[in-house]
């Protein structure tokens, strides 16, 4: 009897409890580093990402590239559009347009750089090795189309993000 009453009783809390998986995006674009660059830094696209435990499953796609695509990685750096070094390599299928996915275990000093929106997602093609398309993963939000104002503060990552900021 005591068994049961247990089993009821962990199976209701498991009701109650919330899920402690967190969904991140980002909207990948193009950053020429100077003007020689922008010609080869082209394309668009999306990512998804989510985080269950300290496992970060990660979903997209590309198109629009000026070469073929040879590596997409995530990156780590100490701030919202600093760039850094990169620490895991996720699966590429496609050359100028395509799919990215890839599943990783993230150490704690990673997973601290993803709550504070410092990971980033880089791909790499021929003619810019060093980085095409790049886009921070960030909480879950929307994503206004190109030339469409959003209303309010929209979403501003150095606000919308946990642990970027304090309250007064």
């Amino acid at each position: 009897m005591a068994t049961m009453r247990w089993t009821i009783l962990i199976a209701f809390a498991a009701t109650l409890s919330p899920s402690l998986a967190q969904d991140y995006a980002s909207r990948l674009t193009a950053v020429a580093y100077d003007g020689a660059m922008r010609a080869n830094v082209q394309g668009d696209g999306h990512v998804s990402a989510r985080l269950d435990g300290n496992r970060l499953t990660v979903t997209g796609d590309f198109v629009g590239l000026p070469s073929d695509a040879i590596s997409v990685k995530l990156y780590t750096g100490p701030g919202i559009g600093v760039p850094g070094p990169s620490i895991y390599d996720l699966a590429l299928d496609g050359t100028r347009a395509g799919r990215i996915s890839g599943s990783v275990t993230l150490n704690e000093k990673a997973l601290v750089a993803l709550k504070q929106g410092h990971l980033y997602l880089q791909l790499n093609s021929q003619r810019a090795p060093d980085g095409n398309l790049w886009g921070w993963l960030l909480p879950q939000h929307d994503f206004a189309g190109s030339d469409v104002p959003e209303a309010g503060q929209g979403f501003l990552p150095q606000l919308d993000v946990p642990g970027n900021w304090t309250e007064k």
